[in-house]
């Protein structure tokens, strides 16, 4: 970077930048506070307030659902709005909303404030998580690969911590205080990713590489796949990584329900903080799977895996298949994410990311409506229903596999005018 170009990126940001640790430390920080706890403590919660606030497993769907409607509303801002990404004002505004939701939730047993409450905290979550995101990709450029993977386990860190922090209040308070611990815990995160950098504004007269080019290093192919089986290719994986909301997200949202309804007492709330556990290396790990594998061969396997594990506390039960369930549950989440991003990235499809993204969103919206029916006798049969609707997603991913091109092949772009991949990395979340 020129000198006078560095220079004005410092003027705009406040001085020299952070070292690369600090920065995904930060990064970290506010993943943890915005999805570890903001989307994700309702999670373990939930068992206490069908016990002790009379929550009925329809209207626990119905808070689950929204929101992931607020999580949509919120990303879809980020895409549309791209100057929101660079927006350290709403960084912080958007932290400080969400530990307001989490303090709020004990403040009421109004059903309908409850879901504005879940709306709000879903949108502030994907607003931190477009400016995370974006930061990561503009600050971390060049750096190695495993740095980003760290900074998405701070997911795991907030879901373990809080899980941690639930099972600990378990027998000794009631669901007003774990909301309340929730939010103290998640301003401790805040504070921790207050000076988070966001991604700066690319400098006049610069230029993103084309779609098509190669990276440094790798030549050009010798022949493109036509814009045809792009599309096809796309298709499949915009399939197969739908189908993954749908059934991801009825474990992430009812996994300790349904395993407290087998394995009374502590279990679920354990296999809950082994989930996060897991998932903390789980994106370092699938990143650096993929220098030997193809993204459809591991997207296979973790979509296997995923499944194994959702149906373990419903088709066997007791504490070992729920702990065994937790971890496999765990590393392969958002390894998920990070494997199909990639898949969309290498293909060069237009706005990818984006597109990806929002079937993603919608599936998770779907994923609590679609189980709601079979949830008023218990959650096995809606984690079994979950399970065959990850095994429909590697199925997909199957497909994906036949044709699929090499590393070191491009595929020609399916429409003019498509932005480089950092760019719609940088306006879309995972």
């Amino acid at each position: 970077m020129p000198v006078r170009h560095l220079r004005a990126a410092r003027a705009r940001t406040g001085g020299s930048p952070p070292s690369p640790r600090v920065h995904v430390a930060r990064t970290a920080a506010a993943l943890a506070a915005a999805m570890g706890i903001g989307r994700f403590v309702f999670t373990p919660i939930l068992p206490l307030m069908h016990a002790q606030a009379g929550l009925s497993a329809s209207t626990g769907a119905n808070l689950a659902t929204a929101n992931y409607v607020g999580y949509l509303a919120g990303a879809l801002a980020g895409i549309l709005a791209p100057a929101l990404v660079r927006s350290p004002a709403l960084l912080r505004a958007a932290l400080v909303v969400l530990t307001g939701t989490l303090t709020a939730m004990p403040a009421t047993h109004d059903v309908r404030l409850w879901i504005a409450l879940r709306l709000l905290a879903g949108a502030a979550s994907a607003l931190v998580f477009v400016i995370a995101a974006a930061s990561l990709h503009g600050n971390l450029r060049g750096h190695p690969a495993h740095l980003s993977g760290w900074a998405f386990g701070g997911v795991g860190t907030g879901i373990a911590l809080s899980g941690l922090l639930v099972l600990g209040l378990h027998c000794v308070a009631d669901w007003r205080v774990a909301w309340w611990a929730s939010a103290a815990l998640a301003a401790l995160f805040t504070a921790g990713a207050w000076h988070l950098r966001p991604a700066t504004a690319p400098e006049a007269g610069t230029t993103a590489p084309e779609a098509g080019t190669t990276a440094p290093g790798v030549g050009g192919p010798a022949a493109e796949p036509s814009t045809t089986r792009t599309l096809r290719w796309f298709t499949t994986l915009f399939a197969s990584y739908t189908l993954e909301g749908v059934g991801y997200i009825v474990a992430g949202t009812f996994l300790v329900a349904a395993i407290e309804q087998s394995s009374p007492g502590p279990v679920g709330n354990a296999a809950w903080v082994l989930v996060g556990l897991a998932a903390v290396p789980s994106s370092a790990m699938w990143a650096g799977l993929g220098r030997r594998w193809s993204h459809p061969d591991l997207l296979l396997a973790a979509l296997v895996v995923q499944a194994v594990g959702i149906a373990l506390p419903a088709l066997i039960g007791g504490a070992t298949a729920a702990l065994i369930s937790a971890v496999l549950f765990g590393a392969t989440f958002i390894g998920v994410s990070t494997l199909a991003l990639a898949a969309g990235a290498h293909l060069r499809f237009p706005r990818s990311v984006a597109l990806l993204t929002a079937g993603y969103s919608v599936g998770q919206i779907l994923g609590p409506l679609v189980v709601a029916p079979l949830i008023h006798h218990g959650y096995h049969r809606a984690l079994i229903l979950a399970a065959v609707v990850v095994l429909a997603a590697a199925a997909a991913a199957g497909l994906l596999r036949i044709g699929f091109p090499s590393p070191g092949v491009v595929p020609r772009a399916a429409a003019p005018g498509q932005r480089s991949v950092h760019e719609s990395c940088r306006a879309s979340p995972p």
